[in-house]
């Protein structure tokens, strides 16, 4: 008997894949699942024939899953080397855990980020904020879900904080300093790419805070207004969405060897886009993908499957 080719899907979150494995079984593709939060890997051995997805995240450490992406980079590393062929490669995962980095990649392509300093120790994150002008956010540099992003509007309210036991330290030591952008509405936007084109935007209401994610294990159920009968909501895909900041995404992602992400922007008063934030683990809410009739899983799995057939 010969030997299968299948889909692996690399990741340490079996609630936010299970969605695409759904997807791949509806399709009838052979995919095996790799859950990557510790493991041996053998280098002297080759690799599985297959197509292989990267859906590491830069959160893995929230869920006790601390060194992960380091494993799946060699991982990546290993199957690049034996040209295997990898959907989110080893740049894509650079990307995923540091916004430093993406940042400087994004700025690289003309794509404008907020003013950022990144920080390391307490006392500097201190100084950086004095040359910002008020209000500002902190954030951290590997982060997802929303960590250690605050508001601040003065600096002796980021000296309180910093000088707490409420203090979040950043799993990789830097926290960022950065610009607060303010919309004209509490939402952002997020722009999804699937084979490195792009496929919708979504409008995300930020009034209730900046976690996110809009995948259907992060819900906690839709904001209920109750002088009204309809739910507010959350996630909204935009129909007909055109931007020129498209194909700057685009270039940016051909770049980089991302082919599957969600990247975010925020409009200011005077509707100029600011990137802050490139998802390469990026996750769908199904309730928006329902009323828009789009579906970004089963998208990614017909985008696996046609590159499986060409093995």
């Amino acid at each position: 008997m010969g030997y299968q080719k299948k889909i692996y899907v690399l990741h340490e979150n079996s609630e936010w894949t299970a969605p695409l494995l759904k997807e791949l079984e509806s399709l009838n593709l052979p995919y095996e699942d790799w859950y990557l939060d510790e493991g041996i890997l053998d280098l002297t051995s080759i690799p599985p024939l297959g197509v292989f997805y990267n859906r590491m995240s830069a959160s893995s450490h929230t869920r006790n899953h601390r060194y992960a992406p380091e494993y799946t980079a060699s991982i990546l590393s290993w199957l690049e080397g034996h040209n295997r062929v990898v959907f989110n490669k080893s740049r894509a995962l650079q990307l995923e855990v540091s916004k430093v980095a993406q940042y400087s990649a994004l700025n690289a392509h003309g794509i404008r980020t907020p003013k950022t300093i990144a920080t390391v120790g307490r006392k500097n994150i201190l100084e950086a904020a004095k040359t910002f002008d008020m209000p500002f956010i902190t954030k951290h540099n590997r982060a997802g879900k929303g960590l250690g992003v605050y508001l601040f509007e003065d600096i002796n309210a980021l000296e309180r904080y910093v000088n707490s036991p409420e203090f979040e330290e950043p799993i990789d030591g830097i926290t960022l300093i950065q610009q607060y952008i303010q919309a004209e509405s509490p939402t952002i936007t997020r722009c999804e790419f699937i084979g490195g084109k792009f496929y919708y935007a979504v409008q995300v209401d930020t009034s209730d805070g900046f976690e996110l994610c809009p995948a259907d294990a992060c819900q906690i159920g839709e904001a209920f207004c109750p002088t009204t009968s309809e739910p507010k909501q959350k996630f909204k895909i935009i129909e007909n969405f055109h931007d020129p900041i498209i194909k700057k995404y685009e270039e940016f992602l051909s770049a980089n060897n991302i082919h599957f992400a969600g990247i975010e922007f925020i409009r200011d008063k005077n509707e100029t886009i600011f990137t802050y934030d490139v998802n390469t683990n990026t996750n769908y809410n199904p309730d928006a993908e329902a009323r828009a009739g789009k579906y970004g899983m089963q998208a990614i799995a017909e985008t696996l499957g046609a590159e499986l057939i060409l093995l």
